[in-house]
């Protein structure tokens, strides 16, 4: 599965409800990752509505940053997530799940499924993965 099919699949994976936006990064990647669907559900059920309920950072992001965490074994995983977060900030508009939705200004910058794609985009370009 190409990147641009993992991040098609963990959008509509959100867009259905099916998922957190933690979780439907997580999921796209469980081919990848040593650990059960039912092990990275549980993992993720914290971060919906961004961690803290949208007071900070976006779980499509967490998602992405756990991911490459899983893939480079921890290896440079700070860096890694630190590019990811230039590179999502760029494509999405912030960092932060109420800002992502507007929530003080009434405009959204970038939906869930959007964020998720976003997210996994931004791991496939850090990660150089096709």
């Amino acid at each position: 599965m190409t990147i641009e099919e993992r991040a098609e699949k963990a959008a509509a994976l959100k867009a259905a409800g099916q998922c957190n936006c933690a979780q439907a990064v997580l999921r796209v990647f469980e081919d990848q990752i040593s650990v059960s669907d039912q092990e990275l559900m549980k993992l993720a059920a914290g971060f919906a509505a961004g961690m803290g309920c949208m007071e900070s950072t976006c779980g499509a992001l967490i998602g992405a940053v756990m991911v490459a965490g899983a893939l480079t074994d921890g290896r440079g995983t700070a860096a890694h997530a630190r590019n990811m977060l230039s590179d999502f900030r760029t494509s999405s508009g912030a960092l932060v799940c109420k800002d992502l939705k507007g929530l003080e200004t009434g405009k959204a910058l970038c939906e869930c499924p959007d964020c998720v794609r976003n997210a996994v985009l931004a791991l496939g370009r850090e990660l150089d993965i096709a």
